[in-house]
């Protein structure tokens, strides 16, 4: 009797026949990957608004305004200068202030790209539940925001790398290239995050903490050369570390005498785009299979 009752008796099909022969689909069911990246790039002038208008607001309510953008990133390296290059006595390193703010702004696009993105699912619920839109497009925009705010740390870096000495060569192209593989990068574990932190509320709390560990494991405050003296299988770890690679191809792109950790400058762009196209690529994949989650409960 179930069955029957599902039948439609002018047409002897199922529901289900009936839906599919009409077009009709299960609401938030999840799109093919093909589809979903289709609809993802229909959407990418509001991800460029949205994350404009993000940027805009996280200075609204301070007399300075978008300076802020330039006198955070200043300030920081300050603060680590006066720790690292004058109290800890690190300065014996040519031009360690350039390389200690080198590795500072390119670690903090990615620390917080993460820690906006752990929050860009949980934090919009309210625009999730109104509006139908790819999700992804919340940790993109994230991802995007946190590459603006780079742009401008990028400006104040390069005063500082000319202002203590360095030259500009035809290096400082490579910088270009080595950003734009972390942005992707970054997109991919932003997604990745995004999904986890929309599950897990306390992930928001924990992140700090991996993402500090993350940045002493990255030569951020100090030379890369004291890796050396980990054991041989330690080294090799950590110079697949994506953070450490990154920061290494940006030190050799605009300092004259950076030390690098792998002295093959080829085997450090492999694994820059290696870590690009895994995380990149895993990132959406995991963020597209949990589309139909996010909102929910």
């Amino acid at each position: 009797m179930a069955d029957t009752a599902l039948v439609d008796p002018e047409t002897g099909l199922t529901q289900a026949q009936l839906a599919a022969r009409h077009g009709l689909r299960v609401a938030g069911e999840r799109p093919s990957l093909a589809e979903y990246s289709r609809r993802l790039w229909s959407y990418r002038h509001f991800i460029a608004a949205y994350a404009n208008a993000k940027l805009v607001a996280s200075y609204s309510n301070a007399k300075l305004g978008q300076v802020w953008q330039v006198l955070t990133p200043l300030t920081n390296a300050l603060v680590y200068y006066l720790i690292f290059g004058i109290v800890l006595a690190q300065d014996e390193m040519p031009n360690f202030i350039a390389y200690l703010t080198t590795g500072l702004f390119i670690f903090n696009f990615t620390q917080s790209a993460v820690l906006a993105g752990t929050q860009s699912i949980s934090g919009n619920l309210g625009l999730i539940r109104a509006l139908h839109f790819p999700r992804a497009s919340l940790p993109l925009a994230a991802t995007l925001t946190q590459f603006q705010q780079l742009l401008a740390s990028m400006i104040v870096l390069v005063g500082i790398v000319l202002v203590t000495g360095e030259p500009v060569t035809l290096k400082w192209l490579m910088v270009v290239p080595a950003l734009l593989l972390q942005a992707v990068f970054n997109a991919g574990i932003v997604m990745l995050v995004a999904r986890m932190g929309s599950k897990a509320s306390d992930l928001k709390q924990v992140m700090p903490f991996i993402l500090r560990t993350w940045m002493y494991g990255s030569g951020v405050l100090y030379s890369v050369s004291l890796f050396e003296r980990l054991p041989s299988w330690a080294t090799t770890v950590v110079q697949f570390n994506p953070m450490l690679v990154y920061i290494e191809l940006a030190r050799y792109s605009l300092l004259e005498q950076a030390p690098l950790l792998n002295e093959s400058l080829a085997q450090l762009w492999l694994v820059a785009a290696a870590w690009a196209v895994l995380a990149g690529v895993g990132g959406f994949i995991y963020f597209w299979r949990g589309e139909q989650e996010y909102g929910r409960g």
